[in-house]
């Protein structure tokens, strides 16, 4: 078999169709953040209660862009500082460390505010995936609020 008759791999579903891979390298991005909602947020208590500043914060009534709508609700994020192109487990996990010591806080701001875990996985791979360990799903059982992850494939 001549290196011509070798079958060209792809590593993507639309390259192996068009017979072509796209110009840009193959990469995938991951996320995970606290994030708390509602309205008339206690953002000083909420940062002095976790230890953490957040890494975004909007009021109600901001506005998120020249033709986006204002805000609905006041926001209030943390997202540690780790790479994207860290695994999704790693980024769960340190959010986890530093949230941990502060879940019955976090559980008892459910009580008038939306809490949640906010995951994110983006990647111009049309056919690849995340796994995440059935140890990452501690921060999720324990503050009650859902596991899901934002997929975006590009």
């Amino acid at each position: 078999m001549s290196e011509s008759d070798t079958p060209k791999a792809f590593h993507t579903l639309r390259g192996a169709i068009r017979g072509e891979e796209p110009d840009e390298p193959l990469y995938f991005a991951h996320r995970a953040t606290l994030r708390i909602f509602g309205d008339n947020l206690p953002f000083e208590e909420i940062s002095k209660r976790l230890g953490v500043q957040p890494t975004h914060v909007h009021h109600k009534g901001d506005l998120h862009g020249r033709r986006s709508p204002p805000w609905r609700d006041d926001a209030w994020c943390f997202e540690p500082a780790l790479s994207e192109s860290e695994p999704l487990a790693q980024h769960i996990d340190a959010l986890w460390q530093v949230l941990k010591p502060h879940a019955e806080y976090l559980r008892s701001l459910k009580q008038q505010y939306r809490v949640d875990a906010f995951c994110g996985y983006r990647s111009n791979s049309d056919h690849a995936g995340i796994e995440v360990p059935h140890t990452c799903l501690e921060m999720f059982t324990t503050l009650e609020v859902p596991f899901g992850v934002s997929m975006i494939i590009t």
